[in-house]
C-alpha cells in the first residue's frame, strides 16, 4: 500500500494574500517580512545572464537519429548538468489547451474567499487550498496562495477538494494532465538516453509514476523587496513542469553560482527541472537546482506546476552504471515513499531536504 503523505499541520491563522492585497494596505504584515539575507535585492540580480537558460526543441528529439537530435541530446545533457532547469518548446500540448487551463486556474482564484475555503489544505494532507510547509508561529510566509491536487495514482486523489466552480476546472485539469504526463514519459525517455542508458530505464524502475498539480497565484505585493513569492527550495520529484501564465512577470529565479538568475518565459515553452530522484538516481551528475520566486509591485503572476515521481513503492539508490572510481556512491538507497514523507514534513530550506539521502565520502552502502 502506498505510504500515507502527511503535510505540516496548519499553524495558527494564516493571512490570505489575496486578501491582503484587496485591503490596499502599503503595511506587509510582520510575518511576510524577511530576514535581510532572505530578501530579493532585485536591483542587484544580473539581468543578462536570464537568457542563458537552455531551450530545447522537443521536435528534434521526436524525429529520431538525426544530426539534429545528436545536438540537442547534447545540449539536453548540458542543461541537466550545468543548470537543472531548461526550457522545452515544439512539445506537442495543444495551446489551447495551455490556455484554457491558466483561465480555470485563474477563475479558481479570483472566486471569493469563503468559496475558496471550501477546499481548505487541512492538517493531515498534501491537497487543497492555502498555503504549504508551515511548520511554528514565527515562521515567514510566502507572498502566494496555493491550490494543489493528487492526481495519479486514483488513491492518492481526494474528491471532495475538487471544486465544481469554474465548471469546467475538473475536466480540464485532466485533460491537461494527460498530455503533461505524456510529456514527462518522453523527456525521461531522452534524459536516459542523454546518459547513455536504455532509453526506457526511468519508466520501468517508477511503476505506476506519481503525478500531482500545483496552482500558484502571486498578487501583486506593495513591498517586493521585503517578501519571497515563493521560499528557496528544489524539488523531491523526479521531473517538475512549470507552466508560466501568459503574460506574466519575470518571477522564477534560479540560483546559479551563488546568484540568482531571473527566467525570461520562452513565448509557448515550458520550463522543467530536475528533481532531487534524478540527482539520486544519476549520482549527482545531473543536479537538481534550488530555485524561488519572487513578486512584483502592479502585476500579479500565476504558474502552474506538475511533479512526476515514481512509485511511492520503490526503492531510490544510484544506478550502477552511475557509480565508479572516479564517482563514489553519494547517496544511499531508501524508499521513495519514505523520501516524499520527510520532503513534505519539512520547511522549504534550499536543498536541506537531500541530506536525507546523502552518504559520506568514506562510507558506502
Amino acid at each position: 500500500m502506498a505510504p500515507e503523505l502527511k503535510f505540516p499541520l496548519n499553524v495558527g491563522q494564516i493571512d490570505d494574500v489575496q486578501e491582503l492585497q484587496k485591503s490596499r494596505k502599503n503595511k506587509i504584515p510582520n510575518r511576510f517580512v524577511r530576514d535581510m539575507a532572505e530578501r530579493p535585492m532585485q536591483a542587484m540580480i544580473p539581468l543578462p545572464l536570464s537568457s542563458s537558460l537552455p531551450v530545447i526543441d522537443l521536435k528534434k528529439l521526436m524525429e529520431g537519429n538525426n544530426e539534429e537530435f545528436h545536438y540537442e541530446i547534447m545540449k539536453l545533457s548540458t542543461s541537466c548538468e550545468e543548470w537543472g532547469f531548461f526550457q522545452v518548446i515544439n512539445h506537442g500540448i495543444d495551446l489551447d489547451l495551455l490556455e484554457k487551463i491558466e483561465k480555470v486556474a485563474m477563475d479558481f482564484f479570483m472566486l471569493p474567499i469563503e468559496e475558496k475555503q471550501k477546499y481548505p489544505m487541512a492538517p493531515g494532507t498534501v491537497q487543497g487550498y492555502g498555503q504549504a510547509f508551515v511548520f511554528s508561529e514565527d515562521q515567514k510566509l510566502d507572498w502566494c496562495n496555493m491550490f494543489a491536487l493528487g492526481l495519479i495514482p486514483h488513491s492518492i486523489r481526494n474528491p471532495t477538494l475538487w471544486p465544481a466552480n469554474p465548471p469546467m476546472f475538473s475536466d480540464t485539469v485532466e485533460a491537461y494532465s494527460v498530455e503533461i504526463r505524456k510529456l514527462c514519459k518522453d523527456l525521461l525517455r531522452f534524459i536516459a538516453l542523454s546518459l547513455r542508458l536504455k532509453e526506457n530505464v526511468f519508466e520501468e524502475m517508477f511503476g505506476e509514476s506519481v503525478q500531482a498539480i500545483r496552482m500558484n497565484y502571486y498578487p501583486a505585493c506593495p513591498r517586493p523587496d521585503l517578501v519571497l513569492g515563493l521560499s528557496p527550495h528544489s524539488d523531491g520529484s523526479a521531473l517538475t513542469v512549470l507552466q508560466q501564465g501568459k503574460g506574466s512577470t519575470v518571477g522564477l529565479q534560479i540560483l546559479k553560482d551563488n546568484k540568482w538568475i531571473p527566467i525570461q518565459p520562452v513565448k509557448n515553452a515550458l520550463v522543467i527541472n530536475i528533481g532531487d530522484t534524478i540527482e539520486v538516481l544519476t549520482n549527482g551528475r545531473y543536479k537538481s537546482s534550488e530555485h524561488r520566486a519572487v513578486t512584483h509591485k502592479e502585476k500579479d503572476r500565476l504558474s502552474i506546476v506538475t511533479f512526476y515521481a515514481p512509485s511511492y513503492e520503490i526503492e531510490i539508490g544510484p544506478m550502477e552504471e552511475m557509480v565508479d572510481e572516479n564517482n563514489p556512491c553519494k547517496f544511499r538507497r531508501y524508499n521513495h515513499g519514505e523520501y516524499s514523507r520527510h520532503y513534505v514534513t519539512n520547511k522549504l530550506q534550499g536543498k536541506k531536504t537531500l541530506d536525507f539521502a546523502k552518504i559520506s565520502p568514506n562510507k558506502s552502502f
